[in-house]
């Protein structure tokens, strides 16, 4: 089942729980989310950055598309960080229900004004808009990139923000970073200003750099109205892991004899996020959902912009 992100993410706060956005760089990863998504019969997003979306190409778009629309879990095909029109556009041509935009490094109003931009584009092809408000770190380890300094989302910025743009969800920055975290180094979230945040705005809160905060922040920020997490990191160590122990142990070279373990491995750390967030056995919330059309109806209208 193919949705847009507001259907999802509306479900999920109205019966607090939080959905994963796992970040797919293949159709590895793209087994490990879906294939754990049905175990668990959980809801999930299959979220793209724009370096694996290049690297990828847009053909491969047709078989996500096709794979998640047959699949009875609901399922989310989101741009991740989208840094430009362009990128939205090439997204929503490709059949994403959801993008990203990322002004978030751009002065407050250039951020509301591109954020409002991409939101009149989206909404009329039917696609939710995230945005992002304050940056997220980047522990040095991570392609997803980041800044050494957070800035912390203002709560009184992030109702005006919201306000002005219409998006229908807000990636907030709390003190997570992209990647893994240094083994020296322990995140704290700074939970009161979620809490503020999610006093002053009515619509599903993001967490970015959801990888390798403890467990119990994680499950406190779900209660404080986030909604998504990201998690990319913390999978792709696990199947890395285990892609170099059995190439640094056999001379094996057949990808389907390498890959399948690894893409277990990539399993059990979803397995191990969806029973965090609380979705495991929520996908039969979404069965009076619509469904996108089959047809290329976005990829035809996205060309008018």
């Amino acid at each position: 089942m193919l949705i847009s992100m507001k259907d999802l993410l509306t479900v999920a706060k109205e019966n607090k729980f939080a959905v994963g956005a796992f970040n797919v760089a293949d159709s590895s990863f793209l087994r490990a989310v879906v294939e754990e998504a049905e175990n668990l019969n959980a809801p999930a997003i299959i979220a793209i950055h724009p370096t694996e979306l290049e690297f990828l190409t847009d053909e491969f778009f047709s078989y996500v598309r096709h794979r998640i629309y047959e699949s009875r879990v609901p399922f989310v095909l989101h741009l991740d960080h989208g840094g430009s029109v362009e990128d939205v556009l090439r997204a929503i041509r490709c059949g994403f229900t959801s993008v990203m935009i990322d002004g978030s490094l751009l002065p407050y109003e250039e951020n509301v004004e591109i954020t409002k931009k991409i939101v009149e584009i989206a909404h009329a092809l039917g696609v939710s808009v995230e945005g992002e408000l304050g940056t997220i770190g980047n522990t040095g380890n991570s392609v997803e990139g980041g800044v050494t300094k957070v800035t912390y989302t203002e709560p009184a910025e992030a109702r005006d923000f919201v306000n002005r743009t219409g998006v229908d969800s807000l990636a907030v920055a709390i003190g997570t970073a992209h990647g893994i975290y240094p083994k020296d180094i322990k995140p704290e979230l700074q939970m009161d200003i979620l809490e503020e945040i999610n006093r002053l705005v009515d619509i599903p809160l993001v967490l970015h750099g959801g990888s390798s905060n403890p467990d119990n922040e994680i499950s406190q920020s779900i209660k404080l109205g986030v909604g998504k997490i990201n998690i990319s990191s913390d999978m792709k160590y696990a199947y890395f892991k285990k892609a170099r122990e059995i190439l640094n142990t056999t001379e094996y070279w057949d990808p389907n004899v390498i890959y399948p373990e690894c893409i277990l491995e990539a399993r059990k750390v979803i397995n191990h996020k969806m029973h965090l967030f609380e979705s495991v056995g929520k996908a039969s919330l979404y069965t009076q959902l619509p469904t996108p059309q089959k047809t290329e109806k976005n990829t035809v209208s996205a060309n008018r912009y």
